[in-house]
């Protein structure tokens, strides 16, 4: 409903029922049925669904009481943003082709973790926790320090605001073929990792302890959650651009509701991480005459209130 052009409930309801049954929309013309129909629910509200979902259960829920069991972690721990962004910035500087620009978000995104963090951190074939989380604050500080380059040397005219915007993050550019290809991607690997959930919780006890007692192979199933948690980080990078705290906000959100247990955490993770995604474009779209970065509102939100709210309220002992 909301958005430049303004839509009462009954026109979007109508709409809606028109294009799925066949029964023709008595009010609302065709501008009303282009609008929800071509622009708000596909491609927009869809991505944002995906992307705050894939977010929130990848890096947060995933990451966070599983593997590195840390509040602290997010999905940018092993440098995918980063080097996601950093591919978006080469994309943008050479060419103007947006197919360009998310192919090479997705392929540095995936190159930064499984190319280089993951390798960096294997000591005679295991995976030690702290040497995965050293070698991805080395990965994202290094892509990092490139992105800064490209800026550097873009035209500040053209390029330099281009790179800037989609570092910010936003849903503007999504289109429907975007989510023809990345959509499934995200979906398949939210999928994969809501069937390991159980196993997540097993990782919680450690190492030694998940292969005595629980029967895991922990260095398999650790690539198995990277993997799965670095495409989904890459190809939102890929939708929307580098969008920050959804990650790390949302799953502490999860465990005041449901509590730390994996099994209802990685779940309730995707509900709250869509939706919370979808009022934070909402308001992007329609609190200021220009669109407002995802990125910005993410932070300003989530970031500083929301998280401060948690912090005093959380009881530590849940962890």
């Amino acid at each position: 409903m909301a958005g430049r052009y303004m839509l009462p409930p009954e026109t979007v309801i109508a709409v809606i029922l028109s294009s799925v049954f066949p029964i023709e929309a008595t009010w609302g013309g065709a501008t009303a049925a282009s609008a929800v129909v071509n622009v708000r629910i596909p491609p927009r509200i869809i991505a944002g669904l995906l992307v705050g979902a894939g977010l929130a259960v990848s890096g947060g829920a995933s990451f966070q009481g599983g593997m590195f069991r840390n509040p602290l972690v997010s999905s940018q721990i092993l440098g995918v943003a980063s080097g996601a962004g950093f591919g978006a910035a080469i994309g943008i500087l050479l060419s103007d082709s947006l197919v360009l620009v998310q192919i090479l978000s997705f392929v540095f995104g995936l190159l930064a973790v499984g190319g280089m963090a993951y390798g960096l951190s294997r000591v005679r074939s295991t995976t030690p926790i702290l040497m995965l989380v050293l070698s991805g604050i080395v990965i994202a500080s290094l892509f990092s320090a490139l992105t800064s380059m490209v800026k550097y040397v873009a035209d500040p005219m053209n390029k330099m605001p281009a790179i800037v915007f989609w570092l910010l993050g936003s849903l503007n550019h999504v289109s429907a073929p975007d989510l023809m290809v990345l959509g499934p991607i995200v979906a398949v690997s939210i999928g994969g990792l809501l069937a390991v959930r159980w196993r997540i919780n097993v990782l919680t006890m450690g190492d030694e302890e998940a292969r005595a007692l629980g029967g895991v192979n922990t260095e398999r199933l650790k690539v198995v959650i990277i993997l799965l948690s670095t495409v989904i980080t890459a190809a939102a990078v890929c939708m929307s651009g580098i969008i920050g705290w959804i990650g790390l906000v949302i799953p502490h959100m999860g465990r005041m509701l449901v509590g730390p247990d994996n099994r209802y955490l990685l779940p309730v993770s995707v509900l709250l991480g869509g939706s919370f995604l979808i009022v934070v474009d909402t308001i992007a779209r329609t609190a200021a005459p220009a669109e407002i970065p995802i990125g910005i509102l993410t932070a300003v939100i989530g970031g500083a209130p929301i998280f401060a709210i948690l912090l005093r309220r959380n009881n530590p002992g849940g962890w």
